[in-house]
C-alpha cells in the first residue's frame, strides 16, 4: 500500500533562514529535508507533507525551498500571520507562488489566541476555500466549538484537526468535542501524537480506544497517521509513529487501513 506523512516538521541552523526574533530556545540540532528523505526511504514512505514549524512563524522560505529541491518527495502547508488582515493575501502568495498547498493555523486555548473569534478569520478562511487548499488547526479541544461556527460559514473548506487535538484518553468530555466534529463532512483528523498523550511506553495502548472512537466516528476516508517528525523524537522515533498504527492497533480494516496510511492524505494532497 502507498504510505504518505502528512505531518514533518523540518528547520536548521542556517543565517540565511534565520528563526523569528520572538523565537525562544531554537533547537540545538538541525532537521533538514535531507535527514528526513532517509527515514522515509528506510521505512517505505513515499511522500511527505512539510508542515512550516512555528520557529519561523511566517517565513516560509526554508520550507518553499525543500518543495523546489524535491518536488516529487514533498508538498508543503504554509504559515500566515493571522492577526494581521492581509492574511489572505499571504495565503494567496505562498499558494500561487511558491507552491504551497495548504494552511496552519495554531489557536492557543488562553486569551492569547482570542484572535481565533476575531474579524480576520473568516477572510483567511474564505480565502483558504476558494484556494480549495486544505486548513489544518493545531488547537485543545476547548477550542473546537469555535472551529464549528466558522465551518457553519465555510462548509466548502477542507479542514484537518491536527494530532486528536491532544485530547487525553482521560478525559471524555475533550474527546467528545472531538467527535461531534464528525458531523461536518469536510473535517478530517490526524490520528497522531498517541506517543504524547500516553502514560505508558510503545505501543501506547491506552490510547488505542480513544483512536478506535475517532476511527468509528469519521471513517477511515477521513483519518490519517502522522509521524509529526522530529518533533516525536521526544518520546517516539519515526518508525514506531507508523507501525503502531499499522501493526499494533488491529481494530481497523484492511480497506481502511490503506486509507489511513496514504489514501486519505492522498484526497488533500493530490496535487
Amino acid at each position: 500500500m502507498r504510505i504518505i506523512d502528512p505531518h514533518v516538521h523540518i528547520w536548521k541552523n542556517d543565517p540565511a533562514f534565520p528563526y523569528a526574533p520572538e523565537t525562544t530556545n531554537p533547537p540545538a540540532r538541525d532537521a533538514t529535508p535531507e535527514m528526513l528523505l532517509e527515514l522515509m526511504q528506510a521505512n517505505g514512505v513515499e511522500k511527505t507533507v512539510i508542515v512550516q514549524v512555528i520557529h519561523y512563524r511566517w517565513d516560509n522560505r526554508y520550507t518553499a525551498q525543500a518543495l523546489r529541491t524535491y518536488p516529487d518527495k514533498f508538498m508543503g502547508v504554509c504559515r500566515v500571520n493571522p492577526e494581521d488582515p492581509a492574511s489572505p493575501d499571504h495565503l494567496s502568495y505562498w499558494t500561487e507562488q511558491h507552491g504551497f498547498y495548504g494552511v496552519r493555523l495554531s489557536p492557543s486555548v488562553d486569551s492569547s489566541g482570542d484572535w481565533f473569534k476575531g474579524p480576520y478569520m473568516d477572510p483567511l478562511f474564505k480565502r483558504a476555500e476558494e484556494l480549495d487548499v486544505p486548513m489544518l488547526i493545531l488547537t485543545k479541544p476547548s477550542r473546537l466549538p469555535d472551529l464549528a461556527v466558522l465551518l457553519d460559514k465555510h462548509p466548502d473548506l477542507d479542514i484537518v484537526i491536527d494530532h486528536i487535538a491532544d485530547c487525553l484518553p482521560d478525559r471524555p468530555d475533550e474527546i467528545k468535542l472531538l467527535l461531534k466534529m464528525a458531523r461536518y463532512p469536510k473535517v478530517f483528523v490526524k490520528i497522531s501524537h498517541t506517543w504524547n498523550i500516553s502514560q505508558e511506553s510503545y505501543p501506547w495502548r491506552d490510547t488505542h480506544d480513544l483512536v478506535k472512537q475517532v476511527y468509528q466516528a469519521f471513517g477511515g476516508k477521513r483519518i490519517m497517521w502522522a509521524t509529526d517528525w522530529p518533533v516525536c523524537l521526544s518520546r517516539a522515533n519515526y518508525t514506531q509513529t507508523l507501525t503502531v498504527v499499522r501493526d499494533e492497533m488491529n481494530f481497523f480494516s484492511p480497506d481502511d487501513l490503506e486509507w489511513i496510511l496514504g489514501k486519505t492524505a492522498l484526497t488533500l494532497w493530490s496535487k
